[in-house]
């Protein structure tokens, strides 16, 4: 038929989403100087708690500071996780999730900051294994968090309705992997947190 423009097919849904370039040169440096710092106040915050005695008095604030970073922290993360497994699902669109993550990253790194300094005033016993592997817990969160960012940068480039199965292979597992790291080093500390804490409490210190 005359004056009827042929349709072309367009791209089906199972084809993945090649996501926009990455970070920039600037960002990735940014992003490096950040792991450095990160690293710096987790080491400094580890050897004041060891070496330098504050105290009893001290000790009572650190912890309860300690506490209140813990739930500020970690309650703002399982929202953010549970709003990105609902994307996955399908529930939510994706920048949904990136905008509450974007929103939540004060909360979170405020909270990490806050665990620093507190734990440098409640006496980490670095000879005790679970201890060490919870402080090595908190620095993989602060550097998994640090390098999941150029991820996140090419993934909320992509349009809203883009689905998690709709996404390269190689950005499906980056994401997974980071999540996963995630629950595992947030619980790891937890635990063992509360563990050492009621361990002190029985025996009286």
């Amino acid at each position: 038929m005359r004056g009827v423009a042929p349709v072309r097919p367009g791209p089906t849904r199972t084809e993945p989403a090649i996501p926009p370039a990455s970070l920039t040169r600037r960002q990735r440096h940014r992003l490096v100087l950040l792991g450095m710092l990160c690293a710096a106040g987790w080491l400094a915050s580890v050897l004041v708690g060891h070496y330098v005695d504050c105290g009893p008095e001290l000790h009572r604030i650190g912890l309860a500071v300690h506490i209140l970073a813990l739930v500020l922290s970690f309650g703002t993360i399982l929202v953010v996780d549970w709003l990105g497994l609902l994307w996955l699902l399908g529930k939510v669109e994706m920048h949904a999730s990136g905008k509450l993550e974007a929103a939540a990253k004060p909360l979170i790194w405020g909270g990490l900051a806050l665990l620093l300094i507190s734990g440098a005033l409640i006496d980490p016993d670095l000879t005790s294994l679970v201890t060490v592997v919870k402080l090595a817990s908190v620095l993989i969160l602060m550097l998994n968090g640090l390098s999941i960012a150029p991820a996140m940068h090419r993934l909320l480039a992509l349009p809203p309705r883009t689905r998690f199965t709709e996404l390269t292979r190689r950005l499906r597992l980056r994401l997974m992997f980071a999540l996963t790291v995630s629950q595992i080093c947030w619980w790891t500390a937890v635990l063992i947190g509360l563990l050492n804490s009621t361990l002190r409490r029985w025996a009286g210190a």
